[in-house]
């Protein structure tokens, strides 16, 4: 839902950025590859219950992910390079709430695995409209150029990165805010379903 306005904000930045990067050889997979580092370093911080810290990491793993892709749009954008991208973000986005569970399996794990649950359906939700889409044909800029057709949601990277960073500066709240935020992704998932319901055509019998 945010994601349209802090990509308006900035992108200018990770463009000028990127090319710049770009000029000296340095290519949009190594920092796809370096941000889910970052990302897994602080899902470790936070199951060690070094909370703020890994905060910092998250922050710094997720400007990675915006980066690369300005790099891409810098020199040459690849199926692979979109693929993995896609793949590595949902690594990012399971290792932290598993990094909660791990801190405290008694107060964090039926939380945490609620919202690994969620995490999964809206994901595959995502992707699978996206196969959908394709192969009809359907192109969208909503969220800039994009290696796969993107829908929008209530719950998307923006909404998930201060999820994390709120549960990082308030753990105990993290059942709470884990198991709102759960509902958030499955009411984004739900309403995929209802849009492609609406979108694509009955099999015909």
């Amino acid at each position: 839902m945010l994601d349209g306005a802090l990509r308006r904000r900035l992108d200018p930045v990770l463009d000028r950025l990127g090319a710049a990067l770009a000029e000296r050889g340095i290519g949009a997979d190594s920092i796809t590859i370096l941000g889910l580092c970052l990302g897994l370093a602080a899902a470790l911080l936070v199951g060690l219950g070094a909370y703020h810290s890994a905060a910092i990491l998250i922050l710094v793993s997720r400007f990675c992910d915006g980066l690369d892709g300005a790099v891409a749009r810098a020199s040459r954008r690849t199926d692979f390079g979109g693929f993995l991208d896609i793949v590595l973000d949902f690594a990012f986005y399971g290792a932290v709430p598993l990094g909660f569970i791990a801190a405290d399996p008694g107060a964090n794990g039926l939380a945490g695995g609620f919202l690994l649950f969620a995490l999964n359906v809206n994901g595959a939700s995502f992707l699978a409209y996206a196969v959908m889409a394709e192969k009809r044909a359907m192109t969208t800029m909503i969220r800039g150029a994009k290696s796969l057709y993107f829908t929008t949601g209530l719950a998307e990277a923006t909404e998930t990165i201060v999820f994390f960073l709120l549960s990082c500066l308030f753990p105990a709240w993290f059942p709470v805010l884990a198991s709102v935020f759960a509902l958030v992704c499955l009411y984004t998932a739900l309403s995929r379903i209802i849009l492609a319901r609406l979108t694509f055509p009955k099999d015909v019998q």
